[in-house]
């Protein structure tokens, strides 16, 4: 889209002078050529309200299922002009050339994508990924002014004890002059000073706000996350009065049907609502990403690029219309950004399963005992729970009533290899399962369900995609969700991905579960580097004791 001379009045928000006055926006050019005070000392109530556009300072547009442009069309719509995002996802895929392909697609769009290059690709050695990103790599995506900052370092571990190739990458970003993103999920006192004096300048994994103070008091920026599995809002908002120059707000991870409801904007009126300082909530939603990361975006002064949104009222923050570089391109809820091309890249090699492929043997001990993950419902940890193994004819079975359901990882990136197995509770389902191409990190195919025929089903329903979301009752009843863009993302238009997830999502709800988004956590159930017990393809996973366990003994 093309940008035009215009000029608009409104109430002009100043955030950091903290100031409101009704004025004249003049845009020349795609930038802010003046804004000229009315001469009113009080907002006027005639007039909307101007202000700088919301930045996600985290996330993995991957997540959203959506390639970078249709995520940017559905985005401007709720006032969000920019986001900070790590594509390790589709790094864990397909390497420097997933990067690539995410910088290639944004081009085609006015929005403010600032992409990272990924620290931890594989996430750890005790998974499979598609491909490697070095340090050598990480040097070169750097030569590139479109990668912003080093993403998420998800190895703790290996900052804590100053492995060699982490603190390599730490100090390709620092010669970059890059800010080093972090991942420290628990880390409190002691380790998150010796986390911090590293280099990592962010963390997004905090779940209380005695943890954030800890890494806030040690100079690290927290981020407040509310996206669709993980939401940490409640827990950290506490934390604004004091703490807002170093606060940011992020979605880390937001799935199709809640990204057309809303995003940094709902951030906002939560935190209004709350009676916060409407200047305070502004500068976490607008100013410090952009402060931060030093990106391209404007902030509604002279001489910046005309990025800025337009409002009904300081309260539910209505967003009326959106502008990039002076164009407009969302009015009244409607995205204006026209849709681009999307081409499919992927890799993906997995083989049609059998369901006695998910046959689980019991041991030759008597009364065996099963080391259980335990998920729960906005959150990405996970507990361990010990319980009684239910053992029919010779082979460990989930325990319906128990809401004890069989857990599945399976290799897409080799055919052919035996699946991981395991048993969760929290996930509800009555009868069918779930699979899903998209599990974090290395995206191999994580399935849970209540029968090995019903586990089957669903995985080869992803496997004939070639990645995909797929859902299936005992009663015949499946639903699929493809997604050819690496197994992550759909060649579809937001809309339409939206309601296709919106289908599969109430499928998975009909079949029992009772969680919020049960794709969102069952995709988060591979993700090693968050404790306590998680699946990868190799085996049942301690994240405490960073080693494998056996599933059942």
């Amino acid at each position: 889209m093309t940008s035009s001379d215009f000029s608009l009045r409104a109430n002009v928000v100043n955030v950091l002078a903290r100031t409101i006055q009704p004025a004249t926006i003049a845009v020349a050019g795609g930038r802010i050529a003046s804004i000229t005070p009315t001469g009113a000392t009080a907002p006027d109530a005639t007039l909307p309200y101007a202000l700088p556009g919301f930045v996600d300072a985290h996330v993995h547009v991957e997540s959203s299922l959506l390639v970078p442009t249709e995520f940017a069309r559905m985005a401007v719509a709720h006032g969000t002009v920019a986001t900070v995002s790590d594509p390790h996802e589709i790094g864990n895929v397909l390497g420097v050339a997933g990067v690539e392909f995410m910088l290639e697609n944004a081009r085609h769009s006015p929005f403010k994508f600032c992409f990272g290059a990924p620290s931890c690709v594989p996430a750890t050695p005790f998974e499979t990924a598609g491909a490697e990103i070095t340090a050598a790599d990480i040097a070169k995506l750097f030569e590139n002014p479109k990668i912003g900052y080093l993403a998420e370092m998800m190895n703790w571990p290996g900052v804590l004890h100053r492995d060699a190739d982490v603190m390599a990458k730490i100090a390709i970003a620092q010669a970059a002059g890059r800010p080093v993103d972090g991942h420290a999920p628990g880390l409190r006192a002691d380790d998150a000073a010796h986390y911090a004096s590293a280099g990592i300048s962010t963390d997004h994994e905090c779940f209380t706000a005695a943890e954030a103070r800890d890494k806030l008091a040690v100079g690290m920026k927290i981020l407040i996350r509310e996206g669709s599995a993980a939401r940490n809002f409640d827990a950290l908002i506490e934390l604004l009065p004091e703490h807002y120059a170093n606060l940011m707000f992020c979605s880390d991870d937001k799935h199709p049907d809640t990204l057309v409801l809303g995003h940094i904007n709902q951030l906002v009126q939560r935190a209004m609502a709350l009676d916060n300082d409407v200047f305070q909530v502004l500068q976490v939603a607008c100013i410090n990403p952009v402060q931060h990361y030093n990106l391209p975006v404007g902030l509604l002064a002279a001489g910046d690029p005309a990025d800025f949104i337009t409002v009904k009222d300081l309260q539910d923050f209505t967003v009326l219309q959106t502008y990039l570089n002076g164009a407009l391109v969302a009015e009244n809820g409607q995205s204006l950004l026209p849709a681009a091309p999307i081409a499919v890249v992927n890799n993906f090699h997995a083989l049609p399963v059998a369901s006695e492929d998910f046959q689980l043997p019991a041991p030759g001990t008597e009364n065996p005992t099963l080391r259980v993950i335990e998920c729960f419902d906005g959150q990405l940890i996970t507990a361990r729970v010990d319980l009684p193994a239910t053992v029919e004819n010779g082979l460990v079975v989930p325990d319906l009533a128990g809401d004890v359901l069989k857990l599945a990882v399976i290799n897409r990136y080799q055919p052919q290899v035996a699946p991981a197995l395991a048993f969760i509770r929290g996930f509800g389902l009555k009868h069918g399962a779930l699979a899903s191409s998209v599990g974090h990190d290395s995206h191999n195919i994580t399935a849970v369900g209540c029968d090995d025929a019903s586990l089957a089903r669903a995985v080869n329903l992803v496997i004939a995609a070639k990645g995909g979301l797929a859902a299936v009752g005992a009663d015949g009843r499946e639903i699929l969700v493809p997604l050819p863009v690496a197994g992550l993302m759909s060649d579809q238009e937001g809309p339409a991905v939206a309601s296709a997830y919106a289908a599969v999502d109430a499928l998975a709800k009909d079949l029992g579960s009772p969680l919020g988004a049960p794709f969102m956590t069952l995709s988060f159930m591979a993700l090693l580097v968050i404790p306590s017990l998680k699946l990868s393809d190799k085996g049942l996973f301690d994240g405490q004791q960073f080693a494998f366990v056996d599933a059942v003994e």
